[in-house]
């Protein structure tokens, strides 16, 4: 079952998931890339293994020649995604004030002025790739302007970030040039704001690292501070994460609601459940299948099964939130039902430090989408919209629709 169960996984996700389930709750398994790996499948082992502190994430801890994972250069690897506590406590605290839900409320407006601006961009055209035209551009030009990425700066991220999640084995040097276009970018923006710093968030972060926030401002103080590295990984982090699962999440709720029709004419006359539906549709079809891998840091019991330390662990939050002992019916999209529990953004100290904005952009986008075309529907067949090859993203290659 190793190959077959990674090439599942990324034809038949749902279907794979639920006999894994039933079969066990761990699973030895293969990887794409030919790495053994420890796959985690029932809803309270994953929600249990999130928050274990004994499952790290720093790659140190990894057994040697166990885990490959991206070859990324320090500047951009010292991020969250690879830290423990001090360090993940320390960086985290650093950067959280920028997405509290208040602070967040105060970007509807813009988020909102931004999703008018690209529907104006393609109303009198009658179709488009949704994903190219409005999914992936509306989270871009959010977290570009929240870090305040000047506009002729900004580059196209879904290429990079498509080369990153999904390499083409045939094209290896596509991931290098995108990994190499990112340094580059990221290590002149941070000269940039340097030289002139701005309202935004990395001129604050600039400052934090550069001491000028003064001692115990907002956390600055010698033991808070900032290196190089960290500075510009953070910075890579919230660019990359802020538009990658947001991009996916916005597409996969319209394709959803595209599938259900009775369901977007509800939200379409009462446009003041989607936030509810956004809950549902991020339990239902999330943009992370699995959650960041972890590497235990001593033998591991997971639903019964010991998992011997420095192995990779996938904590899958997809098959987790299709679990029939959480979640009734669960591979029914329901409103109603109750979804309190979800764990399409994570759980414990690596809960996804951007949530409240992705939840925010997801409503607003699909809201905008609702009133501005009451037409909406698929521009072809429903077989012909195709889903990413990869075990660890749930997202979309494109999205044609009209009106």
């Amino acid at each position: 079952m190793q190959n077959s169960t990674a090439s599942g996984l990324m034809t038949d996700p749902h279907g794979t998931y639920a006999r894994l389930r039933e079969a066990g709750p761990v699973h030895r398994i293969t990887g794409p890339d030919g790495r053994p790996a420890w796959l985690v499948t029932r809803y309270d082992d994953v929600r249990r293994a999130l928050a274990d502190p004994r499952l790290s994430l720093d790659k140190r801890n990894a057994t040697p020649g166990n885990y490959a994972g991206f070859s990324l250069p320090p500047a951009l690897d010292a991020n969250l995604l690879n830290m423990d506590p001090p360090d993940h406590t320390r960086i985290r605290r650093l950067v959280v004030k920028a997405f509290t839900p208040g602070r967040v409320e105060k970007l509807r407006a813009p988020v909102r002025k931004v999703a008018g601006e690209l529907l104006d961009a393609v109303e009198a055209d009658g179709r488009t790739d949704l994903l190219a035209s409005y999914a992936g551009p509306l989270p871009i030009t959010v977290i570009c302007d929240l870090l305040g990425v000047p506009q002729e700066q900004r580059p196209d991220f879904r290429s990079w970030t498509d080369a990153l999640i999904t390499p083409d084995p045939a094209r290896p040097h596509l991931m290098k040039e995108a990994i190499g276009n990112m340094m580059r970018f990221f290590t002149d923006l941070i000269a940039s704001k340097r030289a002139t710093p701005g309202d935004d968030l990395l001129s604050d972060l600039i400052a934090v690292r550069d001491g000028d926030a003064g001692d115990g401002a907002d956390g600055a103080d010698g033991a808070d501070r900032l290196s190089e590295d960290e500075l510009s990984s953070l910075a890579f982090l919230i660019l990359f994460a802020g538009y990658e699962n947001t991009v996916h999440l916005i597409a996969n709720s319209v394709l959803a609601l595209l599938d259900h029709p009775a369901l977007m004419d509800s939200l379409r006359a009462n446009p003041a459940g989607l936030g509810t539906a956004v809950e549902e549709f991020m339990r239902w079809d999330g943009p992370a299948a699995l959650a960041i891998r972890r590497f235990p840091l001593e033998n591991v019991d997971i639903g019964g099964v010991t998992v011997p330390a420095g192995e990779t662990v996938l904590l899958s939050l997809a098959s987790a939130n299709r679990d029939p002992h959480h979640f009734s019916e669960p591979d029914r999209l329901d409103l109603n039902r109750d979804r309190s529990g979800h764990l399409a953004l994570g759980h414990g100290i690596h809960y996804c430090l951007g949530a409240p904005l992705a939840r925010m952009e997801t409503e607003i986008a699909l809201a905008a989408l609702l009133e501005r075309f009451p037409g909406l529907a698929l521009d072809g067949a429903r077989e012909n919209v195709a889903r990413r090859p990869s075990i660890r993203a749930s997202g979309l290659i494109s999205l044609p629709v009209r009106w």
